[in-house]
């Protein structure tokens, strides 16, 4: 690698990470030494300050682009495409939970409510009926609230995240006037184990 400490620490590690976020590490290095980058780069300049061929830079690239998180610069008289980051990292967090539901979420939920739909192959299972019933509920339960939490402007979101463990000591005292419903291992959780 032909970096400065810094940005190859920053590299190496996001290359490890990659694996477990399912990237490969060619394109999790790809990734961070755009990240860190403060001027768009191309690919031979990926590839000679990684150490990695041309070719892999350029799968790596593609595969970056399908996830919508580098963006495509061009500069007059110059016929290479350069890469680049968004600079927002809201956008990026954004761009890379929309992309997990899309690609993980939103097929498993049609599949489940496919697998509801078409009852004749769950009949006399009913076990296996109510666990599916009740996963597709969670899950669209969580979508409805993704798609109300991406709907917030960046603001919004920051003060709501900001929040932290004041939310849980409001529906807490809510909990004491409204009505509110509880999981049924956090009743018994707080009170001691007795329900």
């Amino acid at each position: 690698m032909n970096l400065p400490p810094l940005q190859e620490e920053f590299v190496l590690h996001f290359g490890e990470m990659g694996s477990r976020w399912g990237i490969n590490r060619t394109v999790g290095q790809i990734y961070a030494l755009l990240f860190v980058n403060e001027h768009p780069l191309n690919a031979e300049q990926i590839a000679e300050s990684l150490g990695f061929s041309r070719s892999n830079v350029s799968m790596g690239l593609k595969e970056l682009q399908a996830w919508k998180i580098v963006r495509l610069k061009h500069f007059p008289g110059d016929r290479r495409e350069y890469f680049t980051t968004p600079t927002d990292l809201w956008e990026i967090v954004r761009t890379l939970v929309e992309e997990r539901k899309r690609r993980e979420i939103d097929p498993t939920l049609t599949k489940l409510r496919e697998l509801q739909m078409s009852r004749d192959k769950l009949d006399g299972d009913e076990y296996a009926n109510h666990r599916i019933e009740e996963l597709t509920q969670l899950i669209e339960l969580l979508t409805g609230w993704y798609d109300d939490i991406n709907g917030l402007e960046t603001d919004r979101l920051i003060q709501l995240l900001s929040l932290g463990a004041r939310v849980t000591d409001l529906m807490n005292k809510a909990g004491n006037v409204l009505p509110l419903r509880r999981r049924k291992g956090a009743a018994a959780e707080k009170d001691g184990g007795t329900t």
